[in-house]
């Protein structure tokens, strides 16, 4: 059982982490840093857990003010804050993040790690309850914290490609409110206990995935036009 319970919450983890992998064709990073990233996102849940855990000792809210803290402040906020800390402690200023769609691929790594354990946790404690809670996760959570990941790399990229403190800076936090924010709602949703909301979780849900493929693409093609840029010169 407990083998079954660990592929069951492993398995998207692994699925999405190979997805992301291939999708970086033409400056592929380091296989050893990206293990390195995703290490240190596993590792990451456990400062995370316990500034969740005093977060919620001192939340002073009841009913959907709760709701907000515990899903904007307590997860939102915390979680994205350590999986941003593992790519700028990490690689951020590591020479084979050289492009933008690197800020991407690395900061989905760090959340697939952070995910894979979270994920873990879920399984094993919640499965005698629902066991369906493997399913439900690896289609809305793990593809959730991947997509988040992107929004993250997106604008650490800008950060790292900016030249000029002032933009570097803006978009740093950015790289931690814009995730935050949209982690947070996807958590409100699902924390309020509205009906109405619950009815535009599945609409919000295609949205991440709408304007994060979006972001994806854009540094996709601008990857492929570099290489192709390089390999033009190198014929020349």
């Amino acid at each position: 059982m407990e083998l079954r319970l660990l592929l069951i919450a492993v398995t998207p983890v692994l699925a999405l982490g190979l997805a992301v992998y291939f999708t970086d064709r033409y400056d592929r990073e380091p296989f050893f840093l990206l293990l390195k990233v995703f290490a240190w996102g596993c590792l990451a849940i456990i400062p995370t857990i316990v500034v969740e855990r005093t977060l919620l000792a001192i939340n002073i809210f009841t009913g959907i003010g709760a709701s907000a803290f515990n899903a904007f402040i307590v997860a939102g906020l915390t979680e994205e804050f350590f999986k941003r800390e593992v790519v700028l402690r990490g690689v951020y200023l590591h020479k084979a993040f050289n492009e933008k769609l690197d800020g991407i691929i690395y900061a989905v790594f760090s959340a697939l790690g952070f995910a894979m354990i979270e994920n873990i946790m879920y399984v094993f404690v919640n499965y005698s309850i629902n066991p369906y809670v493997g399913i439900s996760r690896g289609l809305f959570s793990v593809p959730t914290h991947v997509l988040l990941g992107v929004t993250m790399g997106y604008y650490l990229s800008l950060a790292k490609f900016s030249y000029n403190y002032y933009l570097e800076r803006m978009y740093l936090r950015k790289a931690l409110l814009v995730p935050t924010f949209l982690h947070g709602i996807f958590d409100f949703i699902l924390m309020a206990d509205v009906p109405i909301l619950l009815a535009l979780f599945i609409p919000y849900v295609l949205y991440l995935w709408i304007i994060n493929l979006k972001k994806l693409n854009k540094y996709y093609r601008d990857s492929k036009q570099r290489f192709l840029a390089d390999t033009t010169l190198h014929i020349k």
